[in-house]
């Protein structure tokens, strides 16, 4: 198996593609704050994804990585927040974007939960 072939590695990165289709709008005074900052973060949470999967054979480093990517994921729900109290998104795509957001969260915990079902061996 890849790191690509990981559902919360694939949904992931279906997010962060969303996310930056959409701040492509955004105002171009936000350019090197708002916009920046939501692509950053957005596309950090599949990158910790894909680390984590290669340091599988250090139990520790593995849950390490994931538990930045899910700090990374909770960041980018910061800057959804944002973008919408800006009234930079619509509250559809508000919401849609966060309970997307929520479930790559939740394919993140039951990776760092289930760690032998994506080859960490025990220590």
């Amino acid at each position: 198996m890849n790191f690509q072939d990981l559902f919360a590695y694939q949904k992931s990165v279906s997010l962060s593609m969303q996310i930056f289709e959409i701040s492509t709008q955004f105002p171009k005074e936000e350019t090197y704050s708002l916009t920046d900052q939501i692509r950053r973060s957005s596309r950090s949470v599949s990158a910790a994804i894909a680390e984590a999967y290669r340091k599988r054979n250090y139990p520790r480093h593995f849950v390490s990585k994931l538990t930045d990517g899910d700090a990374e994921n909770s960041e980018t729900q910061v800057w959804l927040e944002y973008a919408y109290r800006c009234q930079y998104l619509a509250e559809g795509s508000y919401k849609k974007l966060m309970i997307e957001s929520e479930e790559v969260g939740k394919l993140i915990n039951y990776m760092i939960l289930n760690p032998g079902k994506f080859g960490v061996k025990n220590e």
